[in-house]
């Protein structure tokens, strides 16, 4: 199927060219979401006409996207959410959450504006895309965390693993110190009884 592109399409072509997509493609996505018109004399004919209007909304928009990207870019917000003590998640963090969560903080970000490149399904901190304009994408943190104690130390630096290990090591000091005291209790008992 021969389209031309209404706006700029992520790996297909800019404003106004003319390409060949699969079907499915152009009838399920690109036509219904009004990115696309069929390649029809007509509809070039009309494209043409409308062509100076389309650049300038377009252009509007990419503005309005420029203003939102600098104030988003580089933002790190919090997702709380239930875990297992290694770390991984009961669920996932998807893009519903991560768009909620930057609506939360005064940004006005659509859930399908969020790509995920895969599943967030563990603590810590993770690199989210956000494409505010088919021209104009930043990138935000989400520090998934089951507290927000357990999200301040993640943003200072420290893992949930490297916390899980250094408490493991104090219980396992206090439980040696707790023995050496028991075994040398019992070694003071025996001298005493040999004098």
């Amino acid at each position: 199927m021969q389209v031309i592109l209404l706006q700029r399409v992520s790996k297909l072509g800019q404003m106004g060219d003319v390409v060949t997509v699969k079907d499915g493609y152009g009838r399920n996505f690109l036509l219904p979401q009004g990115k696309a018109l069929r390649a029809t004399e007509a509809n070039i004919a009309s494209f043409q006409d409308r062509k100076a209007q389309l650049e300038a909304h377009n252009l509007e928009t990419k503005k309005e996207a420029d203003a939102l990207a600098e104030k988003l870019d580089g933002q790190t917000f919090v997702v709380i959410r239930q875990a297992s003590d290694s770390g991984a998640l009961y669920g996932s963090v998807t893009t519903r959450d991560a768009a909620d969560a930057a609506t939360e903080a005064g940004f006005t970000v659509d859930r399908g504006q969020v790509v995920l490149v895969r599943p967030i399904k563990d603590l810590g901190l993770h690199q989210v895309n956000v494409v505010l304009h088919p021209e104009v994408e930043v990138s935000i943190t989400l520090n998934v965390a089951r507290s927000a104690e357990e999200a301040e130390l993640q943003a200072s630096g420290k893992s949930i693993q490297e916390l899980a290990a250094e408490e493991e090591a104090a219980a396992e000091f206090e439980i040696s110190e707790l023995f050496d005291d028991i075994g040398s209790a019992g070694q003071d008992e025996d001298q005493a009884e040999e004098a």
